[in-house]
């Protein structure tokens, strides 16, 4: 089934349908497809076909395609889709010690696959390199501290797509950017990245691709979830 060939309805307003779709708005498109799959409404094929489809389109218009056939395409979002992150975890919140240290001198160190984040991970690059994927990891908590240090080094951290994403640090001669992301579920992990760069690069930002793979695992468990409370009937 080939959604994208279907043409656009004449009602649709094209001052809207032409805009160019933001990370927010695909989140929320897919958010509808993940519950038309768990309520039966889609096939697993069918849904599969469909978020590939949202992760490629480019306009407001083409998201739509995929959700005018469900209950859903027909409300109208009273708000922007983001939720607010929760407040930065306060003094003494989250232990100081580490649940893990990934270290790379003069070297290079990495974690990365499915793994379980923790609540502090400490990351130090000193002429080395250290990559940090938590696109396919476990969330045990919803807040995240990463602390990363670079000296003469390079430390990339790379999270889903929709998780919230923050940083506080600098740079020494070197490169701190950590790009914001808010995600549009309040349960979501909040993953705060504070370091430095000296002579060196910490970077953070999205690993695209990586959200149809975590709402097919929240699609799966809310379908688990709802067969055994039928099962315990």
């Amino acid at each position: 089934m080939d959604l994208q060939k279907h043409a656009q309805p004449e009602s649709a307003a094209p001052t809207v349908a032409e805009l160019r779709a933001s990370d927010a708005d695909r989140d929320r498109i897919a958010d509808i497809l993940r519950d038309a799959l768990a309520e039966g409404r889609l096939t697993a094929d069918e849904h599969a076909e469909r978020v590939e489809g949202v992760l490629n389109a480019k306009t407001v218009g083409e998201l739509e395609v995929f959700i005018q056939d469900l209950p859903a395409g027909h409300q109208r979002p009273a708000s922007a889709a983001y939720t607010p992150v929760p407040p930065r975890p306060t003094p003494g919140a989250i232990p100081t010690e580490a649940d893990a240290n990934v270290v790379a001198v003069f070297s290079s160190a990495m974690r990365r696959g499915r793994w379980r984040a923790g609540r502090r991970l400490h990351a130090y690059a000193v002429f080395g390199t250290v990559e940090i994927d938590l696109s396919e990891a476990i969330f045990e908590y919803q807040q995240v501290v990463i602390k990363a240090i670079a000296v003469f080094g390079d430390v990339q951290i790379r999270v889903p797509e929709n998780v919230s994403l923050r940083g506080t640090g600098g740079g020494v001669l070197g490169n701190f950017e950590v790009s914001p992301l808010d995600s549009v579920e309040s349960e979501a992990p909040v993953v705060y990245v504070d370091g430095w760069a000296v002579l060196g690069n910490v970077e953070a930002r999205p690993k695209r691709g990586k959200l149809v793979a975590d709402i097919l695992d929240r699609v799966q468990h809310k379908v688990d979830r709802k067969l055994r409370k039928h099962l315990d009937r």
